[in-house]
């Protein structure tokens, strides 16, 4: 019960982000909407661990590595 909880968690702060930028209440490039996506993923990521699905593993931490290096990636002032 507390992995399909922390999976659901998971999917949830994925699809907030997700809605958050669809209806313009979050900047795809801000930092809330980058940390809920790498939080979301990182849970997600560990949930395919086990049993162990690779491409959900692999989708899922290529999630992270993207929205922690938009995170933290050098901001041009345009």
């Amino acid at each position: 019960m507390a992995r399909q909880l922390a999976s659901f968690a998971g999917a949830l702060l994925i699809l907030v982000a997700y809605a958050g930028h669809q209806m313009n209440w979050m900047n795809p490039r801000g930092a809330a909407y980058n940390t809920l996506n790498a939080l979301g993923s990182a849970i997600l990521g560990y949930i395919a661990f086990r049993p162990f699905q690779v491409g959900f593993v692999v989708l899922e931490f290529t999630w992270v590595l993207i929205s922690v290096y938009a995170l933290f990636r050098p901001r041009t002032e345009g």
